[in-house]
């Protein structure tokens, strides 16, 4: 996942340095670092299918709720992808509606995936168990950032197990394989309106996807084993994988794909 934190200053501040998961550097977050949840603020954070997952279960709320609340939907550039972003709060330092002055984030456990990336950004934007590429990352070194006069020593592959963005990243790997090979085609081939409902669907929305393969026709539709049917109807991650494999299928194979009329 591309990582999006305060997006104005990082123009500017992202270290020009290719990192690999072997790469050393010294970091620490912690409540008596002086900019303690500074970097929460002013941000512009695209949310995965498994933050939002994990995000709304731990508030108690539905996807649709959630979605409303605590999200904003835009299209992804270069993609004609929808995606959503963080929601920030209205105030002086636009923050994170999840973040509090004397503890940091309310929902720590589940936060973002870009927010456990941090301050590491990923712009391999490829997660693929036993691929060759050990990915591309790099520094989102801000000049308000203490947490680099740390001496806490990490290389990224340390970093993103002990953040737990190693298994984020396989959760949504065949979420960012439907970014990449979208983005490789030419500009005048978009997705169909009715695809782009499926994508967001899937993608964000769990709950809606659950009544749309088990309230509708779909099994009947589609060949799909009473095992893995099973396990979908009682496990969201399942069911989430599950939904990415067929749209994939769906937007690729069966040629959803319609060329944009300018």
């Amino acid at each position: 996942m591309i990582n999006s934190n305060n997006e104005n200053e990082n123009a500017a501040n992202i270290v020009p340095v290719r990192l690999g998961l072997s790469s050393n550097f010294e970091f620490e977050c912690h409540k008596g670092v002086k900019c303690f949840t500074r970097c929460c603020r002013g941000i512009n954070i695209i949310l995965t299918p498994y933050d939002i997952i994990r995000m709304k279960n731990r508030l108690g709320l539905s996807s649709d709720d959630f979605l409303s609340l605590y999200t904003t939907p835009r299209i992804w550039e270069k993609t004609d992808l929808p995606v959503v972003t963080l929601k920030l709060l209205d105030d002086e330092q636009e923050s994170c509606p999840f973040v509090r002055d004397d503890c940091g984030c309310i929902l720590y456990e589940d936060r973002p995936t870009t927010c456990r990336y941090y301050p590491i950004g990923s712009a391999s934007l490829s997660h693929k168990e036993g691929a060759d590429d050990e990915g591309f990352y790099f520094y989102v070194h801000e000049p308000h950032c203490l947490g680099f006069q740390e001496k806490k020593s990490w290389t990224v592959a340390e970093w993103r197990k002990d953040q737990g963005v190693d298994i984020r990243d396989e959760i949504n790997s065949q979420w960012t394989d439907i970014i990449v090979r979208k983005r490789s085609f030419p500009a005048n081939i978009q997705l169909t309106e009715k695809s782009k409902e499926l994508f967001f669907m899937v993608s964000y929305n769990i709950d809606q996807f659950k009544r749309f393969v088990f309230e509708s026709k779909f099994l009947e539709r589609f060949n799909v084993e009473r095992d893995t049917v099973d396990e979908i109807r009682s496990d969201e991650v399942a069911l989430l994988k599950f939904g990415l494999k067929w749209l994939r299928e769906i937007l690729f194979q069966d040629k959803q794909l319609e060329p944009y009329q300018s």
